[in-house]
């Protein structure tokens, strides 16, 4: 049916399992398309003039599923739920951020290179991810843009290991920490699904990075460890996070030698 409507994701991503939970939860019947597995589906978004996802569309009509408020335009749902103010979102960015640097060192070296499920993307990668999230606002609140681009960087090969890339995470806490104290929150920001209020992207840095550092320490959790410090109402009490940990479409992989999580 050509007013049906498709869901483009990949697994691992948190915007995509956000979008496709928010779907099932109105109700809302959709096809699910894993562009890493579709070898055709980015062909598909490339005649819409579409570069990333999640991307939600209908016949030629889309929309980018980044903020779910976009999402709900598109499909016609109305949002009441409360966006956490500016002074919360610094605060919980700044506990996510260090709760990735403490899961991140407890996880053995010869794991720290084993794929995530559907990625090619490892712990340390994931780590180094979670760290760039904030680098990425940062650089739209300065007048840049938050890019695509931002989230398919890799860490540079001089970070090669837990320490290098958590001395960058610890860089970014101190230049976020900097960018508050100096009191200049733009009402708007860039980013490569439009113009949006500062307020909802920031939020969405925080969801973001708090999605991913929950994955962090579901792979703690896997392997038999307590993690340490595990995330609680203080790291994400107010965010919009999903069920999931990672995906329901992409199943739990544990073998005798690796436990990683979905």
């Amino acid at each position: 049916m050509a007013d049906r409507y498709k869901v483009y994701w990949q697994p691992g991503c948190t915007s995509c399992l956000m979008a496709k939970e928010f779907l099932r939860e109105n109700g809302i019947a959709f096809e699910s398309i894993n562009v890493r597995e579709d070898t055709g589906a980015m062909d598909d978004l490339a005649r819409l003039g579409v570069r990333s996802i999640p991307v939600i569309t209908r016949g030629d009509e889309f929309a980018f599923a980044q903020e779910i408020r976009d999402l709900a335009d598109f499909v016609g749902v109305k949002l009441t739920r409360r966006q956490l103010p500016h002074g919360e979102l610094n605060t919980k960015i700044d506990l996510i951020l260090a709760a990735a640097q403490r899961f991140v060192q407890q996880i053995p070296a010869d794991r720290l290179r084993v794929n995530l499920p559907g990625r090619d993307r490892n712990c340390l990668d994931l780590a180094y991810h979670i760290y760039v999230i904030p680098t990425a606002f940062l650089e739209a609140a300065r007048g840049g843009a938050v890019t695509f681009e931002h989230f398919e960087r890799l860490p540079p090969a001089e970070m090669d290991s837990v320490e290098t890339v958590n001395a960058y995470g610890q860089s970014v806490r101190k230049d976020f920490a900097a960018w508050w104290a100096a009191g200049i929150v733009p009402g708007t920001v860039n980013t490569y699904y439009g113009v949006q209020p500062s307020q909802g992207v920031m939020e969405r840095t925080a969801w973001h990075a708090a999605q991913h550092c929950r994955q962090l320490m579901e792979v703690v959790a896997q392997l038999g460890l307590q993690p340490d410090g595990p995330l609680g109402e203080a790291e994400l009490g107010g965010l919009p996070l999903p069920d999931e940990v990672y995906d329901d479409e992409v199943p739990l992989i544990q073998t005798p030698d690796i436990a990683v999580a979905n």
